[in-house]
């Protein structure tokens, strides 16, 4: 996974993307890798299988969408225990503010992320202490630095058996495991 910010001049690595499974579930680019995408890109993934179950980007550049709104609305529908992942591209903060209190319960402070700054994260709803979130403060820091990082999510099906029938119970368990550190 990987989230950039614009900051000044455009280099040729300026993209963010989240892969499941080695493939692209949502990416953002300035210099034609992806599709150009501003704000904040959500992919809720299925950890039994590491696959996108649906993606959406918000704009939270546009100081005239109801983005931030949107996207605090979006993050309410996912089930408890779903796992979400987030990646920013190009500026997103700009018009978030409405958001972050429900990103921090999902356990994404990104209070201090300024204009062009950038974040990524991977959490699951109801469980902010698994949370493995990359921030990089400023658009200087996003000039020479990206919010990247690599994790592996396990999910596990409880099964109770009655009377011949399979039943699923409670919430899936899920790891997340974080394989490669970068920025905060």
């Amino acid at each position: 996974m990987r989230a950039f910010g614009l900051a000044g001049v455009v280099p040729d690595n300026m993209y963010g993307f989240v892969k499941l499974n080695g493939a692209v579930a949502w990416g953002s680019s300035f210099t034609g890798v992806f599709p150009h995408r501003r704000g904040m890109g959500i992919v809720v993934v299925d950890p039994f299988n590491c696959s996108a179950l649906k993606s959406r980007t918000f704009d939270t550049f546009d100081i005239n969408a109801d983005a931030a709104m949107e996207l605090t609305n979006y993050l309410q529908l996912v089930n408890h225990g779903g796992v979400i992942v987030a990646a920013t591209a190009d500026e997103a903060t700009r018009n978030l503010d409405e958001a972050k209190a429900n990103l921090l319960q999902l356990g994404a402070d990104v209070s201090d992320v300024r204009f062009r700054g950038a974040f990524a994260f991977v959490a699951q709803k109801g469980f902010p202490a698994k949370t493995v979130l990359r921030k990089v403060l400023t658009a200087e820091e996003s000039a020479t630095t990206r919010p990247q990082f690599n994790v592996t999510i396990t999910g596990i099906n409880t099964m109770l058996q009655l009377i011949g029938h399979a039943f699923l119970f409670g919430l899936p368990t899920v790891s997340i495991y974080q394989a490669h550190r970068s920025t905060r």
